[in-house]
Parts: C-alpha cells; structure tokens; sequence
C-alpha cells in the first residue's frame, strides 16, 4: 500500500465542496447570534423543519415564493425523492 498523494474523487458533477453543508448551518446561527437563540425548543424544531424544506425545494430548482404562496393556500409542494 503506497503512502503518496490521495486519489482525486471525481464525482459526475463537479469536485465535492462542503459549501452546501455551510450555508445550511449559517442561518441559524445567524439567527441564534441576533437574538440569543430560541426560547422554546418546539420553536426551534420548526425553524429547522421550515428551513430543511425550502432548502431541499431550493435545490430542486422550486420557485420558493411559489411554494410558500401553495402552502398557506393550503397545497404545500412535495420534494422530489430520487
């Protein structure tokens, strides 16, 4: 077994980054950092729930305010499931 350089991890659509995985803790620490945090933890589940929702619609290339406008009319947009 050689010790020398990694091998190079080509994925089909480009490098892996952990951009995605970065940008989907930052608004909740910039939440927490604005106003101290959540006072109640169901509070905090349904941040989270909401914003994994818009993020995964985010990145299925969902028109988000579309999506917001279907769910308070009461016909919220499924995910797609690979």
């Amino acid at each position: 077994m050689s010790l020398g350089q990694p091998k190079r991890l080509d994925l089909e659509h480009g490098c892996f980054s952990n951009n995605t995985a970065e940008q989907a803790v930052r608004m909740p620490k910039v939440k927490q950092k604005i106003s101290g945090g959540f006072r109640i933890q169901t509070g905090l589940e349904a941040f989270c729930t909401i914003r994994s929702y818009l993020a995964t619609l985010h990145k299925q290339g969902t028109n988000l305010f579309h999506a917001l406008t279907l769910t308070f009319q009461g016909y919220p947009p499924q995910p797609r499931f690979a």
